[in-house]
């Protein structure tokens, strides 16, 4: 017998067709979206009332620390933090040890992929070993099929040479290029961004120059390579500038912002100290507020967390010997809900298109919609309630987050991932 449900009495958003409907009813045929008209007399039933369902959130940036740094986080952690922020698919970062820049540094982790919650995609490294020196094997292990986007996240090659050639070959294989735009001159040994407080607190800063010339760099390399370029992470208002015109142009670039660069300034190393150190760093309010308007102008299309578990241990070396990063996969919609749609900034339709469409898009996935004969991966919400955020109860393995206790509006109720309930 098919395995037949019925979700009724939903709030429906799904901004690949443009669908914002009250009262809906969603059907589910043995994984896949389809009429309700569809479904037998003997079909489980669920009343959703009050609920609002969206497409299964789509996470392009998180760090599952397997292998080689599983005492952090790992797979199974790792996507069950996802699954309870309401995340159906995450793409993984390849700067793990040994860095996944091959299918033999990938395999062990593929092995165990059936066993996480939600989908997961993996990233591979650009260049060997994430080194910046020579190119990993691009063009075979693109054309394996295996992995949908290249990255040396956690860096990006310095070579500017090296860099286009990678682009080169990534605009032959129609893969996108996913970049963290750091200039390595000019960042280390930053550990927050260069300004006032950086001054007063005594600590080496990055200029927002240090991202901004690579954002330049390789949206020229995009010009003239066709290659699709994603810019993590961004943090600046002039790499926000930067996307902008090259959007306007018709470039095939595109970018995310992440929480905490939405949430927080560099005044929150004052209170929060190393749980506040991320790279790119947390900059001016005038750069959080150059990243709202990208985001409501319609200039960032994607939300990522950028989930970077690190120990307490790890994290209560300072700020001149923690390693960068916060974990995010929990906070990220009620903190985005607040913080955008709360606040009047977007609507509803255009906020939930960020967890959704708009990171589907970048990798060309068939996801991020609630379209019949789509992939049943859908999230459920409760919108109305307010409830303080608890790190401790976040199913990551690490707690290294700026946002315990802040109050935020949302709760993710439920996720389906191709039908089967994951919460």
């Amino acid at each position: 017998m098919p395995h037949e449900l019925l979700l009724r009495h939903l709030n429906i958003v799904d901004p690949a067709n443009g669908r914002e409907e009250l009262d809906g009813d969603l059907a589910i045929c043995d994984g896949i979206l389809v009429e309700p008209s569809a479904l037998s007399p003997q079909a489980e039933v669920q009343d959703c009332h009050g609920l609002t369902a969206t497409p299964g959130f789509i996470d392009l940036h998180v760090h599952l620390r397997e292998p080689g740094q599983t005492y952090k986080d790992d797979l199974l952690t790792t996507t069950a933090a996802a699954a309870h922020g309401g995340f159906t698919t995450v793409l993984a970062m390849p700067n793990t040890v040994p860095a996944i820049d091959s299918l033999e540094h990938f395999a062990p982790l593929r092995e165990r992929l059936p066993l996480a919650p939600v989908k997961v995609f993996q990233a591979c490294a650009l260049t060997k070993g994430r080194q910046g020196l020579e190119l990993a094997e691009i063009s075979a292990l693109a054309a394996s099929g295996v992995f949908p986007a290249f990255s040396d996240d956690g860096s990006t090659p310095q070579d500017p040479m090296l860099m286009r050639r990678a682009m080169e070959m990534l605009a032959v294989a129609k893969l996108p290029v996913i970049d963290h735009c750091e200039l390595l001159a000019l960042s280390k040994p930053g550990v927050m961004h260069r300004g006032t407080v950086s001054a007063e607190l005594g600590l080496p800063g990055q200029p927002r120059e240090a991202e901004e010339n690579i954002v330049r760099r390789d949206i020229g390399f995009c010009a003239e390579t066709g290659c699709r370029l994603h810019l993590q992470h961004l943090s600046s208002a002039g790499s926000v500038a930067l996307l902008r015109e090259a959007r306007r142009r018709g470039l095939p670039v595109t970018g995310e912002a992440t929480p905490h660069h939405l949430q927080f300034t560099d005044e929150a190393v004052r209170q929060f100290g190393s749980n506040a150190k991320m790279a790119p760093p947390l900059r001016e309010e005038s750069d959080r507020q150059a990243l709202l308007e990208g985001i409501a102008d319609g200039t960032i299309t994607v939300i990522a967390t950028d989930h970077a578990p690190h120990t307490a241990e790890e994290k209560a070396a300072g700020m001149l010997k923690a390693p960068f990063g916060i974990i995010g996969l929990e906070a990220a919609f009620p903190v985005c809900l607040t913080q955008l749609w709360d606040s009047g900034l977007v609507s509803l339709s255009r906020l939930i298109s960020l967890f959704t469409s708009g990171p589907a898009s970048v990798l060309g996935l068939a996801a991020g919609t609630l379209s019949l004969g789509a992939p049943a991966d859908v999230t459920l919400l409760d919108l109305a309630v307010r409830r303080p955020l608890e790190v401790s109860r976040f199913h990551s393995r690490s707690r290294n987050c700026p946002y315990d206790g802040l109050v935020c509006r949302g709760r993710v109720v439920q996720v389906f991932v191709d039908g089967i309930a994951r919460l």
